[in-house]
């Protein structure tokens, strides 16, 4: 009679048959999916010692399920059903963006200035805002979206990180449906141009909500309409910080001086790429002035 195949076994065919399909880092992906097939009955830091048996038969089930999920290239966040960002974990589904380290160069740009009333525009899980509002336990915040099914996620996101009573949800077309004004505004707004769907790794191209990815044309139109209406919903001296295209930088530059936004200056992600871009409306009775 044959050994059963353990664990350590099991996940290393499958982080194999991944990498055979094309996909980077496919032992990684199979370690975070066999963990996912354990649930919460074996804590992360003692995987490798259970892994050493036979995988228990409704495990092992799981876990070839999932691994079938990653062969269409589905990604590991949707598949497992969160991503961790910034401090705390978020949910995920194929209804918003999976949340990206390099937003978290947006979250840390926004917490660079004060804030009491924060406005998320196309806010997705929920990732930016709620984020901000946790670092932030005096501010309140306003989130919205175009999808209905995305504002559920972000709602179920406020309400595991306990922030819900400070976040208000608004389905919005952009400013469309957004009244009052605020110390803040962020937005990361689809921005891949049509050119350059294309050439997406199937995990974003044929996953994640096209609305979310790109506008059509050039990628800058979401950004010319947040500019066009800032200054109607910002207080005087307040920002509006938005994350880019790593080659967008001096577009949305441009886009937020032609209207009147002041300070204007692009902040780089960890690798170095352009990756935010910051303006703000002027104080009253304050000169005007720009900057690169």
């Amino acid at each position: 009679m044959s050994t059963p195949e353990t664990g350590f076994a099991r996940m290393s065919d499958a982080g194999r048959q991944l990498e055979d399909a094309g996909i980077d880092n496919g032992r990684g992906d199979a370690k975070a999916l066999i963990a996912y097939a354990f649930g919460d009955r074996v804590p992360r830091y003692a995987l490798m010692g259970v892994l050493k048996d036979p995988l228990p038969e409704d495990v092992a089930a799981r876990f070839e399920a999932a691994i079938a999920a990653r062969l269409t290239r589905q990604p590991v966040s949707q598949i497992i059903g969160r991503r961790a960002f910034w401090r705390h974990d978020f949910i995920v589904t194929p209804d918003v963006l999976d949340p990206r380290p390099d937003t978290e160069t947006l979250v840390a740009q926004a917490l660079e200035e004060p804030f009491t009333r924060l406005l998320d525009l196309g806010t997705g899980s929920g990732a930016i805002a709620i984020s901000l509002l946790a670092e932030r336990p005096q501010a309140k915040g306003l989130a919205s979206d175009l999808s209905a099914p995305a504002l559920e996620v972000a709602r179920r996101n406020a309400a595991a990180t306990g922030v819900l009573e400070r976040l208000e949800l608004c389905q919005s077309n952009w400013f469309c449906a957004i009244d009052g004004q605020f110390d803040l505004i962020v937005s990361n707004p689809p921005y891949i141009s049509a050119s350059e769907m294309d050439a997406l790794s199937p995990e974003v191209r044929d996953w994640e909500p096209q609305m979310a990815l790109t506008p059509g044309g050039d990628g800058l139109s979401a950004y010319r309409e947040i500019a066009a209406g800032a200054a109607d919903h910002l207080t005087p001296g307040g920002w509006l910080m938005v994350e880019i295209g790593w080659q967008q930088g001096p577009a949305v530059s441009e886009i937020f001086r032609q209207h009147g936004l002041e300070d204007v200056s692009i902040r780089h992600d960890l690798d170095g790429r352009d990756r935010v871009v910051r303006g703000r409306k002027a104080r009253i009775g304050a000169k005007t002035g720009q900057s690169g």
